[in-house]
């Protein structure tokens, strides 16, 4: 799961909130480990950009003892927990620390960024899919997934304080769902689905498939 402004105490409860706040939370693991394995070789190469934490790393190592990994997060205290996550698995798995353009340069047989492109600036969006893309083999799989709603009028806000009120425990204070909803809007790069599906088609992969959609969350299958 993407980390861009993990730190301290939001680290350290990293593992109960994405099963909290995203719907079907290890059902998306293991319908992505599913897509991957349709094109990856049992040995498959996998890129996970985004893999602060190891939630996502750890279930995909578990679901195949083959494939090798190279984690991909900028944030420093989030790859330490996904070394601790992932310890069973530590012989597969190479962790670096940076940004997509920090990334090995592969080629790899699959890819996948899960709840992290909604941190990722909209003007850097495209570039970062390309980056991507470069790093794949020929019709290799790409496997991402966040959050992804209209973004016109009333619909926008509407969608924004139903991921909020998904995502927050019954009865929490109104002044702080308030003060998450403008965090929201403000400070994550939110994109329709169409824009999503376009943006995918433009970086150069093709076969783009909606697998996933929960809520105020999508995810996509799309090869190189």
């Amino acid at each position: 799961m993407g980390s861009a402004a993990f730190s301290g105490h939001s680290v350290n409860s990293y593992t109960e909130g994405p099963q909290r706040q995203v719907p079907g939370y290890l059902s998306l693991h293991r319908m992505t480990a599913m897509l991957l394995a349709e094109r990856a070789p049992a040995d498959g190469r996998i890129m996970v950009l985004g893999a602060g934490g190891g939630l996502e790393l750890n279930a995909l190592a578990a679901f195949s003892s083959g494939w090798s990994f190279d984690g991909i997060d900028p944030s420093a205290d989030m790859l330490r927990l996904a070394e601790r996550t992932t310890a069973p698995h530590a012989a597969r798995i190479r962790l670096h620390a940076g940004y997509i353009g920090d990334a090995p340069a592969g080629p790899f047989d699959a890819a996948t960024s899960l709840l992290t492109f909604h941190f990722i600036p909209r003007e850097e969006r495209l570039e970062t899919l390309r980056q991507i893309r470069s790093r794949l083999k020929p019709e290799a799989p790409f496997v991402v997934a966040h959050i992804s709603f209209p973004q016109t009028g009333p619909e926008r806000s509407q969608w924004i304080a139903r991921h909020v009120a998904f995502g927050m425990p019954d009865g929490t204070d109104p002044a702080r769902m308030e003060d998450s909803r403008r965090a929201i809007a403000t400070r994550l790069a939110i994109l329709a689905p169409e824009e999503e599906e376009a943006m995918l088609r433009d970086a150069g992969f093709s076969n783009v498939s909606l697998f996933y959609a929960a809520f105020s969350f999508k995810g996509w299958v799309a090869y190189a």
